[in-house]
């Protein structure tokens, strides 16, 4: 018997087989008629072991300094409110690459896929991220996919790495925080881990809890275009604001003050974080950054950020100071103060 035909490719019951990691027809049949259907381009499509990409103008001069990331994406279950694995690689390195002041330019994708994962989940996360790519501008230009036996892996891994160029006189480094200087969040925290954790536990809110797993280079461009001097850039994911300040504090050898009332937290998330057991402020996310700026410049940056439709909720959080050197306190809603030390252990697993 014949296997049947679904897109043209000849599949066992529409799922990968170890014969679509082999090389073979089926392989490239797989590039052709999932991968290339959605991500081609002129340079991908090319097929090539390496891909020729510009960072000169025509008259070979350089645009601007060149700076790389990489990430892997384990998350799960794979779709989630507001998301997805697809998605969210595409967010994570532009993500990664925009804090540095970068603009995003070119990205790979490699792909671990699960000996039987069906073939339309497949196709609805490479989609997922061909759309996420044109909204952020950017384009693939290389890829990979691998194969392995069922109960290797979970479903499909993706790993992504991106290139950048920063624009002549932006100088973002995690290391640029002064006593002084005004942190900035640029919205709710907290909302992608919870509707992670709750899609995996089926808990049902009033208000659904929503991934905001988005790329942010769009709010970094209009951040920049108001003030090329902002000191520090980061996104909050793994181990969420608290750890990430945490992370800043020390790399800038400063102290940090949060101003507890300051951070905005959405009332479903502060609901399940409560019935979890949960600290919001060290919950990732996905499609919010810190941003850390001189005092004379925070109300034209926070300004900007409010105009933008992912920095509509953005606040004034907290401040940098010479005490505590490498520590972060929390001015508490009570009144009191708490050292908010960085995540130990694994709050919560595979949420990227």
């Amino acid at each position: 018997m014949r296997p049947t035909i679904a897109m043209g490719v000849p599949w066992m019951d529409n799922k990968i087989t170890m014969a679509h990691g082999s090389g073979g027809l089926l392989a490239h049949e797989l590039v052709e008629q999932v991968f290339i259907k959605h991500l081609g381009n002129p340079t991908l499509s090319a097929l090539e072991d390496a891909s020729n990409i510009e960072l000169a103008d025509a008259r070979g001069q350089l645009l601007g300094q060149p700076v790389m990331t990489t990430d892997s994406y384990v998350v799960s279950p794979i779709f989630f409110p507001g998301g997805d694995i697809g998605r969210l690689s595409i967010c994570g390195t532009v993500n990664d690459l925009s804090m540095r002041g970068a603009r995003p330019l070119y990205l790979t994708a490699g792909f671990v896929l699960q000996e039987g994962l069906p073939l339309e989940e497949l196709e609805r996360v490479v989609a997922s991220m061909a759309a996420t790519a044109q909204e952020a501008g950017v384009r693939i230009v290389a890829g990979d996919t691998k194969v392995v036996e069922r109960g290797s892996a979970d479903k499909l891994f993706i790993n992504t790495a991106g290139i950048g160029l920063v624009p002549p006189g932006v100088q973002v480094s995690a290391s640029r925080a002064r006593p002084g200087d005004v942190v900035l969040l640029s919205g709710t925290v907290g909302d992608h881990g919870l509707a992670i954790m709750t899609q995996r536990e089926g808990l049902r809110f009033t208000s659904p809890i929503r991934s905001d797993c988005a790329p942010l280079n769009g709010l970094v461009a209009d951040m920049l275009a108001t003030c090329p001097d902002i000191h520090v850039l980061r996104d909050p994911t793994r181990g969420g604001l608290a750890t990430t300040l945490n992370e800043l504090a020390d790399q800038s050898a400063v102290g940090i003050a949060v101003d507890e009332r300051s951070v905005p937290i959405h009332e479903s998330v502060r609901a399940a974080s409560e019935l979890l057991g949960l600290d919001p402020l060290y919950v990732a996310n996905e499609g919010k950054l810190i941003a850390i700026v001189a005092t004379d410049d925070a109300e034209r940056v926070l300004a900007a950020m409010r105009q933008h439709p992912l920095g509509r909720e953005a606040a004034r959080i907290g401040r940098i100071v010479e005490e505590h050197p490498r520590r972060v306190v929390l001015n508490t809603i009570l009144g009191t103060h708490r050292l908010l030390d960085m995540l130990t252990g694994e709050q919560l697993p595979r949420i990227c």
